[in-house]
């Protein structure tokens, strides 16, 4: 901390303006509340006399606000500041914040409530706190189950340094969001002008060459080893580091349905799909790499595998039950694990390594021919109205194949069709958007804020589509230039829960007399229209045959600066 001259006016906005500059946040993401104004006065100020200080973007609904600090922070790895108002608004934003703890995205959220209720001096915050928006406890007590840190800041005197350690706690493993409180009182009380220090990255932690050695030793020995693995593409150099890996012992890699973004190219050789079935029953090792839940259900133990946990943070904190099976741990930076095991791989039993990359290969070709006869049925049946789903993740592959476009998912029924048909293959390439359905076109937003002119995807159920707040997020794409292609996937219909209520009572009232609740979309109108009013592209897609003309043409506008959304009437 460092003594610096208070400038005229200077309170506790400055404070935490300041404060958001030193942790290097780029942008203040805000869902305004009347509590900030003292924020917008100093960046107004800041502004006017050119000194440095994060971007603030304005967004109309906390759900835009903290999905977009998700995705810009999916793609950057640092810390951002997330402005919401009061309880209500964190309440509000909850499922979304909930979404960056899930998906190990730091951040620093932020909102505030009046501590003196017009009863002390200074100014009067307001009969709004003490009618509508105080709550028991304060918002640092609501924020506690859904973040990985939640307190409140005390003085305007320590505030700066509460952000810095918010930021820190954020950005450490298991990287998520902190919560600050931040009183009216004190944003307005007057500050001392004591900064914080900036903040530097998080040191990394190693599993010593004691506890990697065995390791190594274990897959020397194994037959069948196998890699699993969930979000090791999340840390950074982990795509890489598990290429390397994989590639240098010559082990399949399997991505289960529960990863989080993309981790190993999907064209690789290697690339072993998503089911892990195939190993329980044969594998002799199992490395499970920065994979928080393996098995399901959790009881379904390997018959006979050994399992080596590689993660810095295998224990997840925020997961209620967790089964690991762990007969080792290798703790510490995943990447640089990956790099000291890829470095041992001497000394290879070549006749072993062989049976074993043959029967990958066999595996490989086989996904390989399954993946093109699917393809083949959908591009080749003759239907009068719909669109197989495989047909439009193929020809979303083909579209932007050579583009190193991103890809955010939030499908559910078809999320597997989007994943086995696109076959991404470059680090931070895919993310599938993680807590409640209903934040996916603002995490496309976030990545697409700091992708820059990579083009990102967006592909949604209209389920999903549904429950986004779509006219704010149309909103930001327009105001902040962040043009994507939204793809929908529409079969009229919320299918998982249809699909559920088919598993639970197959021969049950609503099977015998065809009234299926909770599940009917058919009533709503064409979703593209709602781009129309901000002046973006819009196509409807019924047939196969107008379906590569409309994502050609959506992605053409995207490319020219406008968001263009593209509803596909699809066939199941």
């Amino acid at each position: 901390m460092t003594d610096t001259t208070t400038s005229p006016g200077a309170d506790g906005g400055d404070a935490l303006v300041t404060a958001f500059n030193a942790v290097g946040a780029d942008y203040l993401f805000c869902s305004s509340g009347s509590e900030w104004a003292p924020v917008w006065e100093s960046l107004a100020r800041r502004h006017r006399d050119g000194l440095p200080c994060p971007q603030y973007l304005d967004l109309t609904h906390e759900t835009v606000a903290v999905g977009m600090a998700t995705g810009y922070g999916l793609v950057s790895r640092r810390p951002q500041g997330v402005l919401l108002h009061a309880a209500p608004g964190l309440l509000q934003g909850s499922m979304a914040v909930h979404g960056a703890l899930l998906a190990g995205v730091p951040m620093v959220v932020s909102s505030s409530e009046s501590t003196t209720y017009g009863d002390g001096p200074g100014q009067d915050p307001g009969g709004q706190w003490y009618r509508n928006l105080s709550i028991v406890g304060g918002p640092h007590g609501v924020a506690t189950p859904f973040t990985k840190w939640s307190t409140e800041a005390a003085s305007v005197h320590t505030l700066p340094t509460m952000v810095t350690r918010a930021a820190e706690l954020a950005w450490r493993a298991p990287a998520g969001p902190a919560y600050l409180n931040v009183p009216l009182e004190i944003l307005l009380e007057d500050w001392d002008g004591r900064e914080a220090k900036p903040l530097v990255p998080p040191g990394s932690t190693h599993s010593s060459p004691e506890e990697v050695d065995p390791v190594a030793q274990l897959i020397r020995e194994a037959r069948n080893p196998v890699i699993v693995t969930e979000t090791a593409g999340r840390e950074a150099g982990g795509f890489e580091a598990l290429v390397a890996f994989a590639e240098a012992w010559n082990i399949p890699v399997v991505e289960p349905d529960s990863a989080v973004c993309g981790n190993f190219p999907r064209t690789h050789p290697l690339h072993a799909g998503s089911d892990i079935g195939p190993w329980m029953d044969e594998a002799d090792l199992i490395l499970l790499v920065n994979c928080r839940a393996p098995f399901y259900p959790p009881s379904r133990r390997p018959s006979k595998a050994q399992i080596v946990v590689i993660d810095e943070v295998p224990q997840r904190p925020h997961v209620v039950y967790q089964v690991l099976f762990a007969d080792r741990y290798l703790e510490g930076n995943v990447a640089n694990t990956l790099r000291q095991l890829a470095k041992r791989a001497k000394d290879l039993d070549e006749a072993a390594v062989a049976v074993r990359r043959a029967a990958q290969d066999e595996r490989h070709a086989a996904e390989q021919a399954a993946v093109a006869d699917a393809e083949n049925r959908a591009r080749t049946q003759r239907r009068t109205e719909g669109v197989d789903p495989v047909l439009v993740a193929a020809t979303l592959r083909e579209l932007l194949d050579g583009a190193h476009g991103v890809v955010v998912d939030e499908t559910i029924t078809h999320s597997r069709v989007v994943k086995r048909h696109l076959r991404t293959a470059d680090p931070d390439s895919y993310f599938y958007v993680q807590g409640g359905l209903g934040q996916g076109i603002a995490v496309a937003l976030g990545v697409k804020l700091a992708a820059g002119d990579r083009p990102v995807v967006l592909t949604i159920g209209d389920g999903a589509f549904t429950y986004n707040p779509v006219v704010p997020s149309y909103d930001a794409s327009k105001a902040y230039q962040l043009p994507l292609l939204i793809v929908v996937f529409n079969n009229r219909v919320y299918k998982s829960m249809n699909l559920n209520h088919r598993r639970f009572y197959p021969d049950g009232a609503a099977a015998e007399t065809g009234e299926w609740l909770g599940t009917d979309l058919h009533r709503l109108p064409r979703l593209a229209q709602f781009a129309e009013p901000f002046g973006m592209h819009t196509e409807t897609v019924d047939t196969s045959q107008a379906l590569g003309p409309a994502l050609e043409r959506a992605l053409k506008a995207v490319a020219e600066g406008t968001t263009a959304v593209v509803d596909v009437l699809v066939t199941r």
